[in-house]
C-alpha cells in the first residue's frame, strides 16, 4: 500500500516541485496540511453553474457547458494580419462566445470542437453589447465514464479561492491528490468538547468541506472547523492570561489621602458613573499582586484620558511612577498639557507654589533640546517625576525608571507591540499595563484580537457635551452644497467659534515626488485625480470662500516645534480655521472647535471618519461635521458615508466598518503582521462560537496550563500559531 503523506510533508513530494511552486508564491500553501486547510470559497450546483444567460459582468465565473460552434477569424491588426478564435457555448438554454487571439489559438481550437463538453473559467466582458469570456481557461469534461466527469457530476462543485495561474480545478485535483493524509489529521479538540458539542471528528470534516455530498456536509465540516479556529486561538489567549497572573507585580494601593484625593477635590466637575465604574476595575487590578492588563474602549469624547489620569496618580500615590506612551508628537504634547492643565498645581513637584502632595509631569519627545531632554531623564531616574509622557523616545536605552509601576498605551494600534514590550521591560518587575482606544471594537473582535486583555468600556458621555450633527455633501450632485458648507464655517467663526478642515494629503515635494513615481493604476483612471492637499486647500480658502479668516495649516512633516505653536495658537483661540491632515484624529482636543469640514472624505474609513467628527462639539455649543464626496450617489463609498453621518454609535460604525472590510484587515497584518489563521469563523457572524470556546479554553487551560493531556491541541496551537503570531500574543 503506497505512503500517504502526513500533513506536515512539503506539496513537492505529494504534487511535484513544479505545482508546489505555484502554489507557495500565488497562494502561500507549502504543506499538504496547509492544503487541506486551503477551503472551498463556495460551492456551485450543476444547475446554477450552466446557467450562462445572468453572467454577472467583471466578476471571474467557473461554467459547464457545450461547445456549439467555434470558428477562426482572420483580420488586419496592428501588426499585419492576426487571428482570432471564436467559441459559442451553450448550456442548453443561454450562449455565450469565448474568444482566443493570436498564437494562443491554436491548443483551443484543437480541443473545442462542437459537441465538446468543458468548464471554462474567466472574467466576464462586454463586447458589442455581447458577454464574453475572453481567453478562459478550461478543462475537459471527457466521456461519461471519464474520471473527470465523475470529479465535477456530483450534486456540488468546490470553488476554490484561485489565481491566474492556478485556476480552481487544478487546486481541486491536487485537493484529491492529498485527501487521503486528512486522515493523519491530529484532532485538536478534546473528545469530551467534541462530543458534548456533536462535532463532526476532524478527518471527516476535512473530507466532507473538500468533497461535499449535500449542503448539510458543508454546514457539518463549517461548524466543526469553525470550533477548531475559535478554540484553537482562545486556548492561546487564555494561556497568555493564565501565564500573567502567574507573574509578581507591585501592588499599587492609593493612599488614603493622597495625591489622588487631592485631585479629586479640586475637579470642577462629577465623574459620570461610567468612568466610577471603570475606575474601579482598574484600581481593583492595580491593587493585586500580578501584572494588571486591561484594555480601556471608549467612544470620542467619553472621559478615558481622565481615567488614565486618576489610575496614574493612584500609582503615584503608591510610591511608583507611570509613563503614558502617544503615537504622535501633536498628540503626545496635548496630553501633557491637558494632564498639567486638570492637575494644577498637583503637577508642580518640587517647585515653587507647588502641592504639598504634588509630583511632577514630564514630556519626553524625539524633537526636545538637549538641556529639556538631560532634565526629563534626571527627573525620571530620581522619581523626581511621578508622570512621564511621551513617544516612542521613551523606549530608547537611555531612559531609565525610578520605579515604573504603570504603562498607558494610547490607541495601541498605532504600535508595534516590540515598542510596547520594550517600555514595560523598564520596570524592576512587570508593570501594571493599561491600553485604551477611541476605535469601538464589537464584542467578538475584542475577544479575538485583544483576548488577553481584560475589557473596560465607558459607552457615557460626560455632561455637557453637544451632540454634533453629520452631513454628506455631494459635490457632483449639487455643486452649490460647498459653496454653503464653506458659508456654514464662516458662521460658526462669526459666532465665536472655530474650525477643521481635513485632507488626505500633504501636497508638498515629498507627496509630488512619491505620485511622480507611482505607476498609474486603473484606479486612477477611476478616481480621475489626486487626493485633495492640505497646502493647496488652505491657499485656496484663503484667497476664496475664507478670505479673512486666520487660517494656518498642520501635517506630519512639519517641523515639531512648528506643529506645536500651530496646535497653541489653535487651543488659544488665536487662530480660525485648522486646515490638516489626519494628525488631528486622535486626542487633540480643543472645546471652542465646532465646525469640521471632511474633503474627499470618501477615501477615508468609516471609525477614521468617526475618530476625527470627535474633534468637534466637545464644549457646550453643538458640532457640526461635513463630509465632502464626488463620488454618485450609488456607490458604495457613498453609502458608507450615509452611514457615517446617520449615526453617532461607534459600534454600530465598527461593525459596519468591520462587514465592508476583509476580516483579515482585522485579525491578520493589521494587528500581528502576518497572515491571519481565520479561515471559516467570522468575528462578526460566529460570537456565539466565539464565546463559548472562550469559556471552553479558559476552563481547560485552567485545569491544565501546559497542555499535558491534550497533545492533539499542542500540536495545533503550534501549526495555527505561526511564531510572529504567538510572539505578538507573548507581548500583547
Amino acid at each position: 500500500m503506497e505512503h500517504v503523506p502526513a500533513l506536515d510533508e512539503p506539496l513537492k513530494k505529494s504534487l511535484g516541485p513544479a505545482t508546489a511552486k505555484v502554489m507557495a508564491e500565488a497562494l502561500d500553501l507549502h504543506t499538504v496540511g496547509d492544503l487541506l486547510h486551503h477551503y472551498p470559497r463556495r460551492y456551485a450546483e450543476r444547475g446554477e453553474l450552466t446557467t450562462l444567460s445572468d453572467l454577472p459582468l467583471d466578476e471571474h465565473v467557473t461554467v459547464v457547458a457545450q461547445v456549439a460552434d467555434a470558428r477562426v477569424h482572420t483580420f488586419n491588426g496592428a501588426k499585419g494580419r492576426s487571428q482570432r478564435l471564436e467559441v459559442t457555448i451553450t448550456d442548453g438554454y443561454g450562449r455565450l462566445q469565448l474568444v482566443f487571439f493570436g498564437k494562443g489559438i491554436h491548443k483551443p481550437h484543437h480541443d473545442l470542437a462542437p459537441g465538446t463538453r468543458a468548464m471554462f473559467s474567466g472574467k466576464v466582458s462586454l463586447f458589442n453589447r455581447r458577454l464574453q469570456l475572453a481567453h478562459p481557461a478550461y478543462e475537459l469534461l471527457r466521456g461519461d465514464g471519464d474520471v473527470a466527469v465523475d470529479t465535477w457530476a456530483g450534486a456540488l462543485i468546490p470553488i476554490y479561492p484561485a489565481t491566474t495561474k492556478l485556476e480552481s480545478w487544478k487546486i481541486a485535483k491536487a485537493v484529491d491528490a492529498v485527501l487521503p493524509s486528512a486522515a493523519d489529521a491530529v484532532d485538536p479538540l478534546p473528545e469530551a468538547l467534541r462530543e458534548g458539542r456533536g462535532l463532526a471528528e476532524l478527518p471527516d470534516a476535512l473530507r466532507l468541506i473538500h468533497r461535499p455530498r449535500t449542503k448539510a456536509d458543508v454546514a457539518a465540516a463549517r461548524e466543526r472547523l469553525k470550533w477548531d479556529e475559535a478554540f484553537v486561538l482562545q486556548v492561546a489567549l487564555a494561556r497568555r492570561r493564565h501565564a500573567d497572573t502567574q507573574l509578581p507585580a507591585v501592588p499599587r494601593r492609593p493612599a488614603a489621602d493622597g495625591l489622588l484625593t487631592a485631585f479629586d477635590a479640586k475637579l470642577p466637575f462629577t465623574l459620570t458613573d461610567g468612568q466610577l465604574k471603570v475606575s474601579k476595575e482598574i484600581f481593583d487590578d492595580l491593587a493585586t499582586d500580578h501584572p494588571m492588563h486591561r484594555l480601556l474602549q471608549g467612544e470620542v469624547g467619553s472621559g478615558k484620558t481622565m481615567v488614565a489620569l486618576r489610575a496614574m496618580l493612584a500609582v503615584v500615590d503608591a510610591g511608583g511612577q507611570a509613563a503614558m506612551l502617544a503615537p504622535t508628537e501633536v498628540l503626545a504634547q496635548q496630553h501633557h498639557r491637558s494632564v498639567v492643565e486638570m492637575m494644577g498645581e498637583l503637577a508642580e513637584g518640587g517647585m515653587l507654589g507647588g502641592a504639598e502632595r504634588a509630583t511632577k509631569v514630564v514630556l519626553l519627545t524625539g524633537s526636545m533640546g538637549a538641556a529639556a531632554r538631560r532634565q526629563a531623564l534626571l527627573d525620571l531616574v530620581t522619581g523626581e517625576a511621578g508622570i512621564v509622557i511621551g513617544t516612542h523616545a521613551l523606549i530608547e536605552d537611555k531612559v531609565r525608571f525610578h520605579d515604573l509601576g504603570l504603562v498607558v498605551v494610547d490607541e495601541q494600534h498605532r504600535f508595534g507591540v516590540e515598542q510596547r514590550d520594550a517600555l514595560r521591560g523598564k520596570g524592576k518587575q512587570p508593570p501594571h499595563l493599561l491600553v485604551m482606544t477611541a476605535t469601538p471594537i464589537p464584542r467578538t473582535v475584542a475577544m479575538t484580537v485583544f483576548g488577553d486583555l481584560e475589557t473596560s468600556v465607558l459607552d457615557q458621555l460626560p455632561a455637557g457635551r453637544s451632540p454634533i450633527a453629520s452631513h454628506v455633501v455631494p459635490v457632483a450632485d449639487k455643486p452649490h452644497f460647498l459653496a454653503r458648507a464653506w458659508e456654514r464655517v464662516r458662521e460658526e467663526v462669526e459666532g465665536g467659534h472655530q474650525a477643521y478642515v481635513v485632507c488626505p494629503r500633504i501636497g508638498d515635494e515629498e507627496d509630488r515626488k512619491t505620485a511622480a513615481k507611482r505607476k498609474p493604476s486603473a484606479e486612477d483612471d477611476a478616481e480621475k485625480r489626486p487626493p485633495l492637499a492640505v497646502l493647496d486647500v488652505a491657499e485656496k480658502l484663503g484667497s476664496g470662500p475664507l478670505a479673512g479668516l486666520r487660517i494656518a495649516v498642520l501635517h506630519g512633516r512639519m517641523h515639531p516645534d512648528d506643529k506645536d505653536e500651530v496646535m497653541r495658537r489653535f487651543a488659544a483661540g488665536e487662530l480660525d480655521v485648522l486646515v490638516a491632515t489626519t494628525v488631528i484624529e486622535v486626542g487633540v482636543n480643543v472645546p471652542n472647535a465646532t465646525a469640521m469640514v471632511i474633503m474627499d472624505a470618501d477615501r477615508f474609513g468609516v471609525s477614521q471618519l468617526h475618530q476625527l467628527r470627535g474633534r468637534v462639539g466637545r464644549g457646550s455649543a453643538p458640532g457640526l461635521c461635513l463630509l465632502v464626496t464626488e463620488m454618485p450617489e450609488a456607490s458604495p463609498a457613498r453609502q458608507r458615508l450615509g452611514a457615517v453621518a446617520a449615526t453617532l454609535d461607534g459600534f454600530e460604525l465598527s461593525r459596519i466598518d468591520l462587514e465592508q472590510r476583509r476580516e483579515g484587515d482585522v485579525l491578520g497584518q493589521a494587528q500581528s503582521g502576518v497572515r491571519s489563521s481565520l479561515r471559516v469563523l467570522a468575528v462578526i457572524d460566529d460570537e456565539e462560537v466565539i464565546g463559548a470556546a472562550r469559556e471552553e479554553a479558559t476552563a481547560l487551560v485552567l485545569a491544565d496550563p501546559e497542555l499535558d493531556a491534550h497533545p492533539g491541541l499542542r500540536t495545533a496551537l503550534d501549526a495555527l500559531l505561526s511564531e510572529e503570531r504567538e510572539e505578538y500574543l507573548e507581548k500583547g
